[in-house]
C-alpha cells in the first residue's frame, strides 16, 4: 500500500503543472470534454503500464536523448499550436466555447496520440519508473500513477470546460503554443 500511496501522490504533484495538463486543457477547448477525457485516461493508462513494466529500463537511456526527444516533440507541438492560432482572422466566426464538430471516436483518439506522445520522458513517467525499481511493486505503483494522472486529467478537463466557454479558442492555443515553445527549449537546455 506504501508503494501506491507514494506513487499517487509523487506524480499527481509532478503532473499538476506539468505539460500533459496543458495539453488536456487545450484539447477540452477543441472538442467535447468525454472524448477528450477518454482517451487521456488511455493514453495514461498505456503509459502506467510502460512506465510500471519496463521502469528501470528506461532509467538507462542516456539523458540527452530522452530531453532531445522532448524537445522535439514540443517544438512540433507549439508550431502546430501557433500555426492553428494565428491562422484565424480576427473577425472569424471564432466563438468563445465553440467546439470542433467530431465524432466521438476522433476526438478520443487525438487526444490519446496527444497525450501518449507527451508522456514519454516525463517527469510523471520516470518518477513512477523510479518508484517501481525502489519498491518492487509495479502493479500497485502504475495503479496509483494512473490515478493520480486521472486526477490531474479530471482537473484540466474541468478548468478547459470553463475556460472554453469565457475565451475565444485562437487565444488558448495562442498561448498554449507559447507554453509549448518554452518547454521545448527548456528540454532542449536539459540535453546540453
Amino acid at each position: 500500500m506504501l508503494a501506491f500511496i507514494t506513487a499517487f501522490a509523487v506524480v499527481f504533484l509532478v503532473e499538476l503543472p506539468d505539460k500533459t495538463m496543458v495539453a488536456t486543457l487545450v484539447l477540452t477547448t477543441r472538442y467535447r470534454a468525454w472524448p477528450v477525457f477518454t482517451g487521456v485516461v488511455a493514453a495514461f493508462a498505456a503509459q502506467s503500464v510502460v512506465a510500471a513494466a519496463f521502469g528501470s529500463a528506461l532509467t538507462l537511456l542516456p539523458d540527452r536523448v530522452v530531453s532531445l526527444v522532448v524537445a522535439l516533440l514540443f517544438a512540433v507541438g507549439a508550431f502546430f499550436l501557433l500555426k492553428e492560432g494565428f491562422s484565424r482572422d480576427e473577425d472569424s466566426a471564432d466563438e468563445a466555447g465553440t467546439h470542433a464538430d467530431v465524432p466521438f471516436w476522433r476526438a478520443a483518439l487525438t487526444s490519446f496520440g496527444v497525450l501518449f506522445a507527451a508522456e514519454w520522458g516525463d517527469a510523471s513517467q520516470l518518477a513512477t519508473a523510479g518508484i517501481t525499481a525502489r519498491y518492487g511493486a509495479p502493479l500497485m505503483v502504475g495503479l496509483g500513477a494512473w490515478l493520480a494522472l486521472v486526477a490531474v486529467a479530471g482537473l484540466a478537463v474541468l478548468v478547459g470546460r470553463k475556460l472554453a466557454g469565457r475565451l475565444p479558442t485562437h487565444w488558448i492555443q495562442r498561448v498554449a503554443g507559447v507554453v509549448f515553445a518554452g518547454f521545448s527549449l527548456v528540454a532542449l537546455w536539459q540535453a546540453f
